[in-house]
């Protein structure tokens, strides 16, 4: 499992794509347009710091940035891939479409992984040309610290694969947690989003500020940051996208949805454009010193 692609290259993609680098997988991303390469550059340069002081090697963060290489074209980045990690936006039709773009261009060899947050991959695998070979790995964010990798599989893969992706999950340096049947949002978002979805329906409904809920949060149960910190974290459009989907069968979530396309709009979408809940001046910010409060 040495030769991985990535295809998304947004806060999740872009961590996933520099964790394989850096523990010496061979590491090429999709972008579909020169843009995408910008802002897919921009995250990969941001995150050499954070890996130079986690792992007290800067020498090897460069190195591993240095290696990881970015192409707009689909067959190169699959061409002698041994497992794909699809990392696209959490939108059910974008997924769906995307695997279709992708039958016939991957080896054999190549498992098909997703990252999907809150999707199953039983949802996805008649789109792909592999389903027996099609599981979901699923990172937290800041996976350099928050190493789990959630490992789940559907029906129709082949049993094995669950080993070989616990054991790909081992040689990236991620502790790999075994999802025994297919669970929407996995373990830990199955208890991580309705926090975040309960603190946006206290703000959204009026019952308390952005920074006195998360303040509540954090001195009730000493996390060292609140719900509308993580939400910054994890990016306001993830959390949009999320809201969307649930609000189809929870309508009461509607307000939300229509609160966070307030600030996208707006243009903050959390720590990746310096602002979202909270504001982030500094361009060159530690993950840990934002953690810290």
């Amino acid at each position: 499992m040495k030769n991985v692609s990535i295809v998304g290259g947004g806060v999740l993609g872009s961590q996933i794509a520099f964790q394989c680098a850096f523990f010496d997988c061979n590491v090429i991303m999709f972008a579909r347009t020169e843009a995408s390469i910008k802002r897919m550059q921009e995250k990969l340069t941001r995150l050499i710091p954070i890996y130079g002081a986690y792992f007290n090697d800067q020498d090897r963060a460069q190195r591993a940035y240095d290696s990881i290489k970015i192409s707009m074209d689909m067959k190169e980045v699959l061409d002698d891939s041994d497992v794909m990690i699809e990392s696209i936006a959490e939108n059910m039709y974008a997924k769906k479409e995307l695997y279709e773009s992708m039958q016939g261009l991957a080896p054999e060899k190549t498992l098909f992984l997703t990252n999907s947050s809150t999707m199953i991959p039983s949802t996805f695998r008649d789109y792909t040309d592999r389903p027996d070979r099609f599981l979901a790995l699923h990172f937290a964010n800041s996976i350099w610290q928050n190493n789990i990798a959630e490992v789940m599989s559907h029906d129709t893969t082949d049993p094995k694969y669950n080993q070989i992706v616990m054991d790909f999950a081992k040689q990236i340096n991620m502790v790999p947690i075994l999802v025994k049947k297919e669970q929407p949002g996995y373990i830990l978002n199955s208890l991580l989003v309705p926090l975040l979805q309960s603190a946006e329906l206290l703000y959204a409904h009026g019952v308390g500020d952005i920074e006195t809920i998360d303040r509540t949060w954090m001195l009730a149960t000493g996390s060292p940051v609140g719900p509308f910190g993580i939400l910054d974290v994890v990016g306001l459009t993830t959390a949009y996208n999320i809201s969307v989907q649930a609000s189809i069968t929870h309508p009461q979530l509607k307000c939300v949805t229509e609160m966070l396309k307030e600030y996208i709009d707006a243009g903050k979408l959390g720590v990746a454009t310096h602002e979202g809940f909270y504001k982030y001046p500094n361009p060159t910010y530690k993950e840990q010193d934002f953690l810290k409060g």
